[in-house]
């Protein structure tokens, strides 16, 4: 995936409407629980609108829309007139603070739920089967018995409905130690259970990484038939300099036939290094071009790469594949909050296991990912738009409740010590908390952003 600045609309409407959704939670809960809320502010620098309302709360929408904040009157910035004095920030409970502190993150979950609800009473929920495509030979998969055209429907025991409850729960189980246990349906409708093991610790590592999962199990799952034609041909790649182009229709490679773009990427997959005949149609003329497959290594496997994209548009999934579920308004709450709890204690579990190096840190996606995907979502239609906004403001949600001091978690831990102790946290302290949280958030944006740009390259 590549970032497109066609992207950049898309991400920020999204980053616009999770501020406001996380901010407007902090305003919310300030001003009915008695404290003086200053500013509200979507953005920042010079501000472009600007209403000031009858309580004296200034409401603005500044230029630099990637953030935004909520000014509280309180006495660490400046002196405070006696008669303010109730409603500045160090004067209310602790308690009250605590529950301004958290309620920006839980404004960002109600948030997510509410609209994932909304989807599911709308649309349904889609699953698309989790069918086995093909299997590669001396896997763990394949030398657990894993067979293509297997339909898996269990993992531990846990029953799964879709490809989606698949990675949820491989990536829930990549921690552990025992072999990954499923249940799969044959093509004779029999069911067994077949046992993957992945003893390497490194390996183990790998299952948690983006792109990692599938490939270190050694399966795909079945693809929707996408015919051989060349989507974008990369400029100056081995496709290009024997002339192929877009549009073209691939017939076959080194006269194997090709159906689909996936028998493709098969066949020159396991050709690097060769010079290979690629029979093509263009325009109702069939010709031959011969190209020189380019050699790529990743985990230590070497595979071979022409450098083209499969074909631009939607994928139309063939009635076999999908799984359709009509949600009423009455299930779909407790549906949509069941599935909010479930990925945000993923989120937590990978985190802990990033932490004591059980997960890989390429799980971290920074501003040049998020945008891409707002802008992809974006182009799907306003269903896939309001998904990914779900995703991101679970996400938003969760990180804002680390302990790191910078944030509302960290906050919170301060808060909390102070309560306990009966004292404010010394000048010196609270300094030294910032500072650390400010480190901690730059180191993470750093790997996000390395990954970002890794994956640019990639």
């Amino acid at each position: 995936m590549s970032f497109s600045w066609a992207s950049l609309p898309a991400f920020l409407l999204a980053v616009c409407v999770l501020v406001t959704v996380h901010e407007f939670g902090h305003f919310w809960v300030a001003r009915r629980l008695g404290f003086r809320v200053l500013r509200f502010s979507v953005g920042f620098g010079r501000p472009l609108l600007r209403r000031v309302g009858r309580d004296g709360t200034e409401f603005v929408l500044a230029m630099v829309p990637l953030g935004g904040y909520v000014k509280m009157l309180d006495e660490r910035e400046g002196a405070v007139a006696a008669a303010d004095l109730p409603g500045a920030f160090t004067r209310r409970p602790h308690w009250q603070r605590i529950c301004v502190l958290l309620a920006g993150p839980a404004f960002n979950i109600v948030f997510a739920v509410l609209v994932l609800a909304a989807i599911f009473v709308v649309s349904g929920i889609t699953e698309v089967r989790p069918l086995v495509g093909a299997v590669s030979p001396g896997t763990p998969a394949a030398t657990a018995g894993l067979r293509s055209g297997d339909e898996v429907v269990a993992i531990g025991g846990a029953p799964v409905e879709g490809q989606r409850d698949v990675w949820l729960a491989v990536l829930a189980a990549a921690g552990g130690t025992g072999p990954l246990e499923f249940d799969v349906r044959g093509l004779d409708g029999d069911q067994r259970r077949v046992r993957i093991v992945v003893d390497d610790p490194a390996a183990r590592r790998r299952l948690t990484e983006p792109d990692g999962l599938l490939a270190t199990l050694g399966f795909r799952f079945r693809e929707p038939p996408v015919p051989a034609v060349l989507g974008e041909v990369e400029s100056g790649g081995p496709a290009a300099q024997a002339g192929l182009r877009t549009g073209d229709r691939v017939l076959a490679v080194d006269g194997e036939r090709t159906d689909t773009f996936l028998d493709l990427v098969t066949l020159v997959r396991a050709r690097p290094g060769e010079t290979v005949a690629v029979n093509y149609r263009r325009g109702g003329v069939e010709a031959v071009a011969h190209v020189a497959v380019a050699v790529e290594t990743q985990d230590g496997e070497r595979f071979g790469r022409i450098r083209v994209a499969r074909p631009a548009g939607p994928v139309t999934l063939p009635p076999e594949m999908v799984r359709h579920v009509h949600i009423g308004p009455l299930a779909a709450l407790p549906r949509a909050a069941a599935e909010a709890w479930r990925m945000t204690a993923l989120q937590a579990r990978i985190v802990w296991r990033m932490i004591v190096g059980e997960a890989s840190v390429k799980n971290l996606s920074g501003p040049l990912t998020i945008a891409e995907l707002a802008g992809h979502s974006a182009q799907a239609g306003p269903g896939p738009f309001l998904e990914f906004l779900v995703l991101v403001s679970l996400a938003l949600g969760f990180m804002n409740l680390l302990p790191i001091p910078i944030l509302d978690g960290g906050q919170v831990v301060m808060q909390l010590i102070e309560w306990l102790k009966g004292s404010p946290l010394s000048e010196r302290a609270q300094a030294l908390g910032q500072q650390l949280g400010v480190a901690l958030v730059m180191l993470l944006l750093g790997i996000a952003l390395y990954n970002d740009i890794a994956r640019q390259f990639s």
